[in-house]
């Protein structure tokens, strides 16, 4: 069974999702369970949900590597890029295909209790949200 997760992203990144400039999210980790859909959730100010996209595939390799093969689409900098990765051996791309944007943005304390934001993801249950997801 494939569950979905929630990401959290900076506003000015959510930004160049937005203006397709960002086709690839950067981790440090990964998830190891199998992922239907990726839910991105817009951190402070706007603490939001704005939209969605299915997941197909990321990439791993050195920091290096990932940087050449993603660059034109990173939505960020070579020194925030640098930053993030400082002393880490591998990194990890997110492929983002077909970013889905909410008419509404959610509040996701209205869906889920205790809502706290990720600090890099969090798996839900495939229905926490009651409008159809099934796009």
């Amino acid at each position: 069974m494939s569950l979905n997760l929630i990401i959290s992203i900076k506003p000015k990144y959510v930004e160049e999702i937005l203006n397709k400039k960002k086709r690839f999210e950067y981790r440090k980790t990964i998830f190891k369970e199998d992922v239907n859909k990726i839910y991105v959730y817009s951190t402070s100010p706007h603490k939001k949900i704005v939209g969605y996209f299915k997941y197909t595939k990321y990439l791993k390799d050195n920091p290096e590597y990932i940087w050449n093969k993603t660059k034109e689409f990173s939505g960020i900098s070579k020194d925030e890029y640098d930053e993030y990765f400082n002393n880490r051996d591998i990194a990890y791309a997110i492929e983002i295909n077909e970013f889905i944007k909410f008419d509404v943005d959610i509040n996701p304390k209205e869906y889920i209790d205790n809502f706290i934001a990720p600090q890099s993801y969090k798996y839900i249950n495939k229905n926490v949200f009651d409008y159809d997801t099934n796009k």
